[in-house]
């Protein structure tokens, strides 16, 4: 018939449309281990903040979470499943990614890419501590996003930055990056090992949250990680690509005064 391809046609053309890749099991957002930093600010002074180390106590926490990352993943009970990390290329969360990694023999580990995207928050260079209290604050005062530290970054700055990384990762997970020659497992789990600030806006960037709801949250512990699992269709959301999720409900001002709540309501983005 006119206007029709022969069915032998279209199997033809359907063995040449390579199937999409798999997305990652889950993202999982690792903090690095208790630093010296943590332990006592005035290292700032005399140590470059990407030279500072974990202590012992911060390297026994990573290894520790390398244990819990591997037992939550073996629950899944797939027996092919892998590891692929992104770390920041500061020295703690080097160390923190070398110590939970010991959870993990060398045939679960699909890679590692030094990311220097994910990095902590710029709050200047060498940082006196009495000017440190001053600008923080400053900060306080300002605006916990939008306050820039001299010779530093803000929150908002960094949210620059991990926009970048946001696309890279999805350009990652569209083109199979993590899968091995001849693989297309669902079961790959992807690692990050970042800082607090910067986990932070990465959840803030990934969920379209609000400044307002950045506001109120606050670091996960030293050595803790928290896992965004796959929602709808393999994504890492629970709303339907293209779609806004009208279910969805989200605190902060209203945006449109005029209406009653419930009618902004049915506005709000997700």
């Amino acid at each position: 018939m006119a206007g029709r391809v022969p069915c032998n046609t279209c199997a033809i053309i359907c063995s040449h449309v390579k199937a999409k890749p798999p997305r990652p099991r889950r993202i999982i957002l690792v903090r690095h281990g208790q630093s010296q930093g943590n332990v006592d600010e005035c290292v700032y002074a005399r140590v470059a903040d990407p030279k500072v180390m974990l202590t012992e106590q911060g390297i026994a926490e990573a290894e520790e979470c390398g244990r819990e990352i591997r037992k939550m993943i073996e629950r899944d009970g797939a027996h092919d499943w892998k590891a692929y990390f992104y770390v920041s290329p500061y020295k703690r969360s080097l160390e923190t990614l070398r110590s939970l990694a010991k959870a993990f023999e060398r045939s679960r580990i699909a890679g590692v890419r030094e990311e220097p995207r994910l990095r902590e928050q710029d709050f200047g260079n060498f940082q006196d501590q009495e000017q440190m209290k001053i600008e923080k604050a400053a900060r306080k005062q300002y605006g916990r996003f939008f306050y820039r530290f001299p010779n530093g970054e803000s929150a908002a700055d960094v949210y620059d930055r991990i926009t970048g990384f946001r696309e890279t990762l999805k350009s990652d997970i569209d083109v199979g990056r993590f899968q091995p020659p001849g693989e297309q497992s669902p079961n790959m789990n992807i690692v990050i090992v970042s800082h607090g600030l910067t986990l932070r806006v990465f959840l803030m960037r990934w969920y379209k949250w609000t400044v307002e709801q950045f506001q109120g949250l606050h670091n996960f512990g030293n050595g803790k990680f928290l896992v965004m699992e796959r929602g709808y269709g393999g994504r890492q959301n629970h709303a339907k690509p293209g779609e806004l999720n009208y279910d969805c409900t989200m605190t902060g001002p209203g945006y449109f005064t005029h209406l009653d709540d419930h009618q902004e309501s049915l506005l709000e983005p997700c």
